[in-house]
């Protein structure tokens, strides 16, 4: 383009000759007279690239194409591999042509968009559950709290209690005061895959359940449903709760003088300010309206759970007994015996024979 354009103004403006300009640039006087009279840019592209030697296999590279598009990606061959299998197959041609073969017929093909189903949840039926870590100040000491997240799945209502662990004994706490709250549990609770809950992920919903979170289950009767990996969608209610919360409540950090407070402050928070927030899919009315219907469909709390982890240990010479990187006094004349220790969100009990230390 920078020569034609170089031809055209020597000709144009300064009124060179044709046999000037040829003998200048050296070329013939047709090319530059075709120059002279062409008004467009030449294009010099091929509207199809021959491909002679791929010909006969591009039946084969098709089928191939189709086959690796089922499987998962990581298991999919790349056009290098392909024209290596190609090559196995008698293919004598060049890499470039399988490149620009597979390039072509990958842009062809519609994009797939991934969809999904919106879940709805009748009264009752459902609540998720979630952890989430919340920067607080606690007497004057800022701190990294773990932070309960349930949510009713129809009405919205939502409760949230702080811990300074995420351990299993934490986990019964949490269930214990979040039905409280509501004053009833649902027929299902839906979990991701959290170590404290779920001992061994299996093909599909397939879950081997933590034996002691399957008394708390079993307890209070609600249907334990483990997401499938990495499809946060299908807790997305208290996944989204977990940033709103963070922006409603700990934007900016709040402050305390201890844990009691803090969960104090939460409840009336979830009692108040949050169930006083429009309901999602029904806009005229509070999440707090629709949870006074759903209570009547939740089933009613009997006597709670109150479980606790044990761990069998033994007293050391210096009358402690160690848990969570912490010891705990033992009487001096139960040194060196085996104790059984109980520990729950707020206690720890140091049992033998059935008495408590």
């Amino acid at each position: 383009m920078e020569t034609i354009a170089k031809i055209r103004r020597r000709h144009e403006v300064n009124g060179e000759s044709i046999s000037e300009i040829a003998r200048c640039f050296n070329l013939s006087r047709n090319t530059v007279r075709k120059y002279l009279n062409q008004s467009d840019p030449p294009r010099y592209q091929r509207k199809a690239q021959p491909k002679p030697r791929l010909g006969a296999y591009e039946d084969q590279l098709k089928t191939w194409l189709e086959q690796d598009s089922q499987r998962p990606k990581k298991q999919r061959r790349t056009a290098r591999r392909l024209f290596e299998d190609l090559q196995g197959a008698g293919y004598v041609g060049a890499y470039d042509s399988v490149q620009r073969f597979v390039k072509h017929w990958k842009q062809a093909r519609p994009a797939l968009t991934q969809a999904f189903v919106p879940l709805v949840f009748p009264a009752g039926d459902a609540a998720q559950f979630d952890w989430s870590h919340e920067q607080v100040e606690l007497g004057g000491v800022v701190q990294t709290i773990k932070l309960a997240h349930f949510r009713l799945a129809h009405s919205r209502q939502p409760f949230l209690v702080a811990y300074s662990r995420e351990s299993l004994e934490m986990v019964f706490d949490a269930h214990d005061r979040a039905f409280a709250f509501w004053g009833g549990i649902p027929q299902r609770m839906i979990y991701d895959n959290p170590r404290t809950l779920v001992d061994a992920v299996k093909v599909g919903k397939a879950r081997r359940f933590n034996r002691q979170f399957l008394a708390l289950a079993n307890h209070y009767l609600f249907e334990p449903v483990a997401c499938t990996p990495a499809s946060g969608w299908e807790k997305g209610q208290v996944e989204n709760q977990v940033g709103n919360v963070r922006e409603w409540l700990f934007s900016p950090r709040p402050r305390f003088q201890d844990l009691a407070e803090l969960n104090t402050w939460l409840e009336q928070q979830c009692r108040e300010k949050l169930a006083q927030r429009p309901h999602p899919d029904q806009r005229s009315r509070t999440i707090g309206q629709v949870f006074a219907e759903e209570q009547a469909q939740l089933r009613p709390v009997g006597k709670s759970f109150a479980g606790y982890v044990e761990k069998a240990c033994r007293v050391a010479a210096t009358c402690t007994v160690g848990y969570d990187r912490n010891r705990y006094s033992v009487p001096a004349e139960h040194a060196g015996q085996g104790v059984f220790l109980r520990a729950t969100a707020t206690r720890i009990k140091i049992v033998q024979e059935g008495k408590t230390l």
